[in-house]
C-alpha cells in the first residue's frame, strides 16, 4: 500500500488507501449478505468454481434418485392393484371349490345341480371381470404377459422389472371358460391347480414388494446422505456468514470516517498561507 508524508495535496494517496480499503470491505459485506439472503454460499461460479461443479453434481445425482424413489412408488402401487385382484380371485376360486364339492350329492337331483353349475358360472365370470377391470394408467395387468422396466436407482442400468406371470382367465384356472360351465363339467373343473397360481402369483408380488421396500428406503438414505453432503458446500452457515457481515460493517463505518479524514486533512496547509 502506497504511502505519502501528507504534505501533498495534488495526489491525496491517504484518502485512495482509504477507498481502496472501504471498496475492498463493502465488496465482502455484499458478498456475505447476499449469502444471508440466500442462504447459499456459493451463488455464482466465481465464487467456489470446484465447490459449485462438485454440489452441481451432486444436485443432478439427488433429482436422479427422486425420481427413481417416484418410480418405486409407482411400482409398488402397480403390484398392489395385482395383488388386490388376484386375492380376490383366490377368494372366488376357494368358493367354487366349495360349490364344487356341494355338486358331488347323491341327493341332489338335475335342479339342484343346475342351480349349483349357474352360481359356479357367475363365479367363473366374476374371475374374468375382475382379470378385464384390474388396470393400472389403462393397461391391463393380467389379461396379457405384461413385464415393464422400471429405473429404481441413479443410474440408467439400475433397473427392476415388474411382471406378472402369463395371463389368467377362467378358461386358464378351470380349466374350461365361464360360459362354457355346466352341470356336466363341474367335477373336472381344476380348481385346485387355479388356487395353486394364483397363490404363487401372490407370492411372487409380496417377495417384490419386500424388494421394492428396501430400495425405496435404501434410496431415502443416500437421498439424505447426498443432501447432507452437498449443504456443506453448497449452503452457507448463516451464523458465521453473520459475524463475519457485523465485523465488516464495523470496518464500514470506521474506513468511511477515516476517508472523511484523509480527504478534509490537506485544509491543514492552508494555514500556511495566512
Amino acid at each position: 500500500m502506497p504511502s505519502t508524508g501528507g504534505a501533498r495535496i495534488n495526489t491525496n494517496i491517504a484518502a485512495m488507501n482509504a477507498l481502496n480499503a472501504l471498496s475492498d470491505i463493502n465488496r465482502g459485506l455484499g458478498l456475505h449478505q447476499e449469502r444471508l439472503s440466500t442462504g447459499r454460499r456459493i451463488n455464482s461460479s466465481a465464487d467456489d468454481p470446484s465447490g459449485y461443479v462438485i454440489s452441481k453434481k451432486m444436485e443432478g445425482r439427488v433429482r436422479a434418485m427422486a425420481s427413481a424413489l417416484d418410480n418405486v412408488g409407482d411400482a409398488q402401487s402397480m403390484f398392489g392393484v395385482a395383488e388386490g385382484a388376484y386375492q380376490k380371485i383366490a377368494d372366488l376360486l376357494v368358493q367354487v371349490k366349495e360349490k364344487q364339492a356341494r355338486f358331488i350329492n347323491g341327493a341332489f337331483g338335475d335342479d339342484e345341480k343346475n342351480a349349483i353349475s349357474t352360481e359356479i358360472r357367475a363365479l367363473a365370470s366374476e374371475i374374468d371381470d375382475i382379470v378385464s377391470y384390474s388396470k393400472f394408467n389403462g393397461v391391463q395387468l393380467l389379461s396379457s404377459t405384461y413385464s415393464q422396466n422400471f429405473q429404481v436407482g441413479e443410474g440408467a442400468t439400475e433397473t427392476f422389472t415388474v411382471a406378472f406371470g402369463a395371463s389368467v382367465s377362467s378358461a386358464v384356472l378351470l380349466g374350461t371358460a365361464a360360459g362354457s360351465i355346466s352341470s356336466t363339467n363341474v367335477s373336472s373343473l381344476t380348481v385346485d391347480t387355479g388356487l395353486v397360481t394364483v397363490n404363487s402369483a401372490i407370492g411372487t408380488i409380496g417377495s417384490s414388494l419386500n424388494r421394492l421396500s428396501a430400495k425405496e428406503a435404501n434410496l431415502n438414505t443416500a437421498i439424505s446422505n447426498t443432501e447432507s453432503a452437498k449443504s456443506r458446500i453448497f449452503d452457507a452457515d448463516i451464523a458465521k456468514e453473520q459475524i463475519k457481515a457485523a465485523k465488516l460493517q464495523i470496518l464500514q463505518q470506521t474506513s468511511t470516517s477515516m476517508l472523511a479524514q484523509a480527504n478534509s486533512a490537506p485544509q491543514v496547509f492552508l494555514s500556511l498561507f495566512k
